[in-house]
């Protein structure tokens, strides 16, 4: 049963690993765009456009709209 809960206890690190391996990979394509600050500024406004964008979208689906 040892044996068990120390495999169990590998998946968190094994979870974290995978997540910050998938988010290097796809930011790695984005960084010779923050060189210049044209193109940063636009996929800075990008990036929260689309946050916004999906804030707004489950809140209205959710119902938690309080106005």
């Amino acid at each position: 049963m040892k044996d068990f809960f120390d495999n169990v206890a590998r998946y968190p690190r094994y979870l974290v690993s995978f997540s910050l391996g998938i988010l290097y990979n796809a930011m790695q394509p984005l960084v010779p765009l923050f060189q210049r600050p044209a193109t940063a500024i636009a996929l800075l406004g990008a990036t929260m456009a689309g946050f916004l964008f999906l804030t707004f979208t489950l809140r209205a689906m959710l119902g938690l709209d309080h106005g």
